[in-house]
């Protein structure tokens, strides 16, 4: 099974970068604008292209260093694994992220990966208290 896999260093603790890989409220700040979250069962939906595509996340573990989310929903999303880890470093912070358990490296599956690389930058200026905005509006990209 492919895997997708990033790495990125930020120049902020792991304490700054958790929360946003953590909950629904701090993917909204750069992933995607139409988020819902269960406030005790840890699923968190999230909207895409006027919520054409849903996708539901299930928190598996949300214990430092490693954040994991199983994906609930999705043509090619359902049943994959979004696998958070941080691990500090003079100051820094060196996430590295995989996007496991696809079934196939398909087209989607590449066009996937383009966008978790944009993601990671979104999030790395996150984390840096600024405010890229979520990637995704409710209506398209916002760029």
């Amino acid at each position: 099974m492919p895997d997708i896999r990033h790495s990125i260093t930020i120049d902020a603790l792991p304490d700054r970068v958790h929360p946003l890989i953590s909950s629904g409220s701090g993917f909204a700040k750069w992933w995607a604008a139409d988020m819902t979250e269960g406030q005790s069962n840890g699923i968190v939906e999230l909207g895409f292209f006027n919520r054409a595509t849903v996708y539901r996340l299930q928190l598996v573990r949300s214990a430092p260093p490693e954040t994991q989310w199983l994906c609930q929903t999705g043509n090619e999303w359902k049943d994959t694994r979004l696998l958070f880890h941080l691990k500090e470093s003079k100051e820094q912070t060196v996430l590295r992220f995989v996007h496991a358990g696809w079934q196939a490296e398909t087209d989607y599956f590449v066009s996937c990966n383009t966008t978790w690389g944009e993601l990671m930058f979104r999030l790395k200026a996150a984390a840096k208290g600024k405010n890229p905005g979520p990637l995704f509006t409710k209506t398209g990209f916002g760029y």
